[in-house]
């Protein structure tokens, strides 16, 4: 709860007050009506205030009454004491406290502000009532209704400052909880674990999610085109997530992970439709629980510098076949060393061409026109280099096993033969 400073609210409320010559009969009057009042002012607020209908209906009403008959209280204390430093930081924590309260329960700052406005004139008619009856002069009634308004004022400054610190705390609450959730479907966490963050986050889980990596200069301008639910989980985009060779150029700090609602099927192309322009990568789609998989992809994606067409995002489902082949980068290193040996008979930059050329010819099924076109080359020079690959190889060429090899080997190597 806030501390409320009794020097500082000595203020011109408590100071004039302290200076009301009410009269002790005057006060005990009103001192009498003050449950009353209470009641009435309550019941206004439950007609005129729809948040507050049903709150104020049943032992809540009666609690707010109790606190309406002891803030009035507290100022005719106050008038009667004759003491400006009779502290009014009881009555402002009580507020506070109040308006802390009803953000809890939900209800709107316009309504507890509603609520005080209502409050006000319902108290004030009933205290101008009585302190008519009681025979107060025009003077001191004119300045009675000045403070007890101005009273009222810093009342409820006080509840809409706890309103305000509860959401504020609510938020900062409910942030932790969905970093917590977050770092957990990254990690992998058990569903069990999951669902019950989910829970304290007060989340509601999709069906699935689809992990984005993009650059975080980027995530406010797309974050209000995607599903209010996005998490942005903090992620160490390290190069031990995935492959501990590769070395990023760009800082991991510059780099975020958003994990994305329901983007599946039609919802996917719209998804990366999007993220046209944010450099992103964009993981498959999968059960909410098992965002992990998507994450290591569009970072797997990342860490290989895939690319797109210009401006578009690089959708980690048109590249099965590169995570696949270079899920063992060590093993494919050998394998390329191994079946591309044949190529060392020759000088390296022959080397480099004919191995160019057995890429295409092995990758357009041996049609020699679309290797040529492939190559910018015409289609005798594939004819000639063939020849040349054919006496490297031998009968080898024609082993599926050596050809299975020879597409792995030089599908994602750009032709080029081992160093």
């Amino acid at each position: 709860m806030a501390e409320i400073d009794p020097a500082r609210h000595a203020s011109r409320t408590a100071r004039g007050a302290a200076e009301l010559e009410l009269g002790e009969a005057a006060v005990d009057l009103l001192r009498s009506r003050l449950r009353d009042i209470a009641g009435l002012t309550v019941t206004a607020i439950i007609v005129e205030v729809p948040a507050y209908t049903n709150a104020l209906a049943g032992p809540m009403g009666a609690k707010i009454e109790g606190a309406v008959q002891l803030a009035l209280g507290g100022f005719l204390r106050l008038a009667s004491s004759g003491d400006p430093g009779t502290p009014l930081a009881p009555a402002l924590e009580g507020a506070y406290v109040l308006g802390r309260g009803e953000a809890r329960s939900g209800r709107s700052m316009d309504a507890l502000l509603a609520a005080y406005r209502v409050g006000a004139r319902v108290a004030w008619r009933e205290l101008s009532r009585t302190a008519v009856e009681a025979g107060l002069s025009a003077d001191t009634l004119a300045k009675f209704a000045e403070l007890v308004f101005a009273y009222i004022d810093e009342l409820s400054a006080a509840s809409v400052s706890g309103h305000t610190d509860e959401l504020a705390t609510t938020g900062r609450v409910r942030e932790r909880y969905l970093q917590e959730l977050g770092r957990g479907l990254l990690q992998g966490d058990s569903p069990e674990q999951l669902i019950g963050r989910a829970e304290l986050a007060d989340w509601e889980p999709p069906r699935t999610l689809t992990a984005v990596i993009l650059p975080s200069a980027h995530v406010r301008g797309i974050l209000g085109a995607l599903d209010p639910r996005t998490l942005r989980p903090e992620a160490d985009l390290t190069p031990g997530d995935a492959d501990e060779s590769y070395a990023d150029d760009q800082d991991a700090s510059e780099v975020a992970v958003l994990l994305v609602p329901d983007a599946d099927g039609s919802a996917r192309t719209a998804l990366l439709r999007n993220m046209r322009g944010y450099q992103a990568y964009v993981g498959p789609t999968q059960p909410w629980t098992a965002v992990r998989t998507s994450y290591l992809r569009a970072l797997r994606a990342r860490q290989l510098r895939l690319t797109a067409e210009p401006d578009a995002p690089v959708d980690t489902e048109r590249h099965l076949t590169t995570f696949v082949v270079t899920s063992d980068q060590a093993a494919l290193d050998d394998l390329r060393r191994q079946v591309l040996a044949p190529f060392e008979a020759v000088r390296p930059a022959t080397a480099e061409r004919l191995a160019e050329t057995l890429r295409e010819w092995l990758l357009h099924l041996g049609r020699r026109d679309e290797v040529a076109a492939a190559l910018h080359v015409h289609p005798q020079t594939v004819r000639y280099r063939m020849g040349q690959i054919r006496d490297l190889y031998g009968p080898r060429l024609e082993d599926p096993q050596t050809v299975l090899a020879l597409t792995i080997a030089l599908a994602h190597s750009g032709g080029q033969p081992p160093e």
